[in-house]
């Protein structure tokens, strides 16, 4: 199981990426071993299978079941914490880097579908930055001086093709795109395995090891998987418990997609300046009508459980841009990793030399995920990457240090719930389809009542580090507010980096 088994069901989870891929069923050897099949996993595969490395990928549920199928597939090379916010972090050479490396992300998607003739819906389209309602115009004064500086094709424009913004100034970035995130994933399934790789499914792994010689991966079955190269592109990484976590923070995020007519919004992608901010895009349907997607209204993960008001406010946000919007046809959420500094996390894992590490998407997984496929094949194959300094998981941005401190306070307030009283007095409490925290003596269980009735009592601490997780009640589900790791209610993980489900209570 993976996050594509929470209950939600994005618009893209009717494409299975490699329904014939296997569990692992002996000790295997190979070049290079994935764990994680998204965009990250997936593109890493590809570019080491076809320089000639004898690869493997490993998920704990389906191929591409994880986040990645719950994404709305921006694919954008403006930085979405703002470029003027990551020039004051990290200085205007590693904002110009951003800048390069997303966009060579995209035009790396667009040759891959050209070249292996993906059915992706690939296009390139531009991106819209303006103003929220009662937004500070300069705001967009600042961005726009941080792009030129940093040598963007950013222009000013006036007027958007949106209700109530006939005249609003605006920020037009070119050379953006979009694409079906679940087709693209399985062209490139089928390009890696045309070069001799291996996709497994429903294969949890629990340990990666480094030695001289190589890397071992180790899974809960008892088989290992050897090889001379690790990656871990797990969303929230499974072979670290303080370096890299420390410095990001788990975020649900909320998508929607409804009909519309096509030609009443032009196809582009919209950003507004809201925190958090909301984004737009649209995706063809069949016929005349095509599909808008919006998303947004994030909020920590496990920290609250009022989705139908993240919908509502979504749906009331767009419906007041686009008067004519159809019916709605999906609702869905999903899961980000924000770092303290904008950019994710991608390299060697730190103290490692064989073992390579991705997270920290900061809402922009799709191009961070080639980006990791470009710079990490390049170490593999004995190169260096210009990129390898704005990405370097080791790196400590000590003007980042506030955010820090506040990602951080999340786990030290969580660890202060051992001593708190439950959410409800007793199980007898709960109705059919709700679960909560209960306490029974020193310990705290959670449970849940499911529809038939039947109870299912867990241990309420996550088995990552042992935070406290919550209740999910929109994908039914236990999120842990540390780290980002996802229980069923059977205790299964569904999402890193807990490996372990959560523990059976006598």
């Amino acid at each position: 199981m993976n996050a594509s088994d929470e209950r939600t069901v994005s618009l893209w989870s009717g494409i299975e990426v490699a329904p014939d891929a296997a569990p692992l069923a002996r000790n295997e050897d190979f070049d290079v071993v994935i764990v994680g099949s998204g965009i990250a996993g997936m593109s890493i595969a590809y570019e080491l299978a076809a320089a000639g490395q004898k690869v493997a990928v490993l998920d704990r549920g389906r191929i591409g079941g994880g986040m990645t199928a719950r994404t709305t597939a921006h694919l954008a090379s403006v930085c979405d914490d703002y470029f003027s916010e990551l020039i004051g972090l990290r200085g205007e050479e590693l904002a110009r880097l951003y800048f390069q490396s997303h966009s060579a992300a995209i035009a790396r998607i667009e040759a891959i579908q050209a070249a292996e003739h993906i059915a992706c819906d690939f296009r390139r389209l531009d991106g819209f930055l303006f103003p929220a309602a009662g937004g500070e115009e300069a705001d967009l004064r600042r961005e726009l001086e941080a792009g030129l500086k940093i040598g963007i094709a950013v222009e000013e424009v006036a007027g958007l093709p949106l209700s109530g913004h006939a005249d609003t100034p605006a920020l037009r970035y070119p050379d953006q795109a979009t694409f079906h995130p679940l087709k693209y994933l399985g062209g490139l399934a089928a390009g890696i395995r045309a070069r001799g790789g291996t996709l497994y499914s429903e294969t949890i792994v629990d340990k990666v090891e480094e030695s001289d010689s190589g890397v071992r991966v180790g899974t809960n079955s008892g088989l290992t998987v050897t090889a001379r190269w690790a990656i871990v592109a797990t969303n929230s990484p499974i072979n670290d418990r303080v370096a890299l976590h420390t410095k990001q923070a788990p975020y649900r995020t909320y998508a929607m997609a409804f009909e519309i007519a096509r030609g009443i919004v032009p196809d582009g992608l919209y950003w507004d300046t809201e925190d958090p901010y909301h984004y737009v895009r649209l995706h063809p349907g069949d016929d005349e009508s095509d599909f808008l997607i919006v998303g947004g209204e994030d909020h920590k993960t496990g920290t609250a459980d009022n989705a139908d008001d993240r919908f509502a406010a979504l749906t009331s946000w767009i419906r007041g841009l686009v008067p004519d919007l159809g019916a709605e046809t999906h609702r869905w959420s999903g899961q980000v990793m924000e770092t303290i500094d904008y950019a994710a996390f991608i390299g060697r894992n730190p103290g490692n030399e064989r073992l390579f590490v991705v997270t920290g998407d900061s809402g922009e997984g799709m191009t961070h995920g080639v980006v990791a496929s470009l710079l990490i094949s390049e170490a593999i194959l004995g190169g260096d990457s210009p990129w390898r300094e704005l990405y370097e998981p080791s790196r400590k941005t000590v003007s980042a240090v506030g955010n820090y401190l506040a990602e951080n306070a999340t786990m030290i307030k969580n660890f202060a719930e051992y001593v708190a009283p439950g959410e409800v007095e007793s199980v007898d409490r709960l109705r059919p389809g709700e679960g909560a925290i209960v306490r029974k003596g020193m310990t705290k269980i959670a449970a849940f009542r499911s529809d038939d009735g039947t109870l299912h009592r867990r241990s309420a601490a996550c088995t990552h580090v042992g935070c406290h997780v919550h209740w999910n009640s929109l994908e039914r589900c236990w999120d842990c507010p540390c780290h980002g790791s996802h229980f069923a209610v059977d205790g299964t993980v569904l999402n890193a980096p807990a490996v372990s489900p959560l523990a059976e209570i006598d």
